[in-house]
């Protein structure tokens, strides 16, 4: 296995960030609704983790193929939704993997969409990680990206949860018109977010996001919303891009 990649046996601080999260229906429903316009087909979600935002692919009735490393999340994930239809399965992927597409050979060209939600932060070789995103899809597929926003921002919080790096716009559009993936949509997410993030990580020096402040902004979510919109999406504590497999 490629060590570039931030991996443990098991994710204690990894798990607890999930479990708080998956309490934010709001939020979660947000980033989902964020990134959905973008995908089709059958989607190949990377680092689904808990499935925090899987269910809401399943919910919509698209068909799903969960992946992430560590085996217990995907025995959670088998748990929570292997009893529905549109499951197509549950896979153990590397991005980085040595040998990728002999490993992965029935997944090359498989996929209309793939979405790495909060991923290729903790992967080094991120070129790799892109490249190997391409050969699942199928010409003409979308791969979308989101990832932490602004290095000025790398703080106690990130390096607690395993982030090689934060980027821009420009920084993560350049990751993927690198791997000559056709850049078609890009824009910050969660500007409100900035804030408790630096607060939190950079002043306060905590290493885990406080459960009550999560449960706060979740309740604020509608005004949260809002300031992205006045602010059309040219800020956030996450940006997001989405790029096309061209035929």
């Amino acid at each position: 296995m490629n060590t570039t990649v931030n991996l443990q046996e098991t994710d204690p601080s990894g798990l607890e960030t999930l479990a708080r999260l998956a309490e934010a229906q709001r939020f979660n429903k947000w980033m989902f609704d964020t990134i959905v316009p973008h995908c089709k087909g059958h989607v190949l979600e990377v680092g689904s983790g808990i499935g925090n935002i899987s269910k809401f692919f399943l919910e919509k009735n698209f068909r799903l193929t969960c992946s992430d490393l560590r085996d217990e999340y995907l025995e959670m994930l088998k748990g929570k939704f292997g009893h529905l239809p549109n499951l197509a399965g549950v896979r153990s992927i590397d991005l980085v993997e040595e040998g990728f597409e002999q490993k992965y050979a029935d997944l090359l060209g498989q996929f209309d969409s793939i979405v790495a939600l909060n991923v290729i932060e903790h992967i080094e070789d991120n070129k790799q990680a892109i490249a190997n995103c391409k050969k699942m899809l199928k010409p003409g597929g979308h791969v979308v990206i989101l990832v932490p926003a602004y290095q000025s921002l790398y703080n106690p919080f990130d390096k607690e949860l395993g982030h090689f790096m934060r980027y821009t716009s420009r920084t993560l559009n350049q990751l993927l018109r690198s791997q000559d993936l056709e850049v078609f949509h890009t824009q910050y997410f969660n500007a409100v977010g900035t804030l408790g993030w630096f607060v939190n990580g950079s002043i306060l020096r905590k290493k885990m996001i406080p459960g009550g402040q999560l449960q706060l902004f979740d309740k604020l979510m509608p005004v949260i919303k809002l300031v992205d919109t006045v602010t059309f999406h040219k800020l956030g504590l996450s940006v997001v891009s989405a790029a096309r497999k061209t035929r």
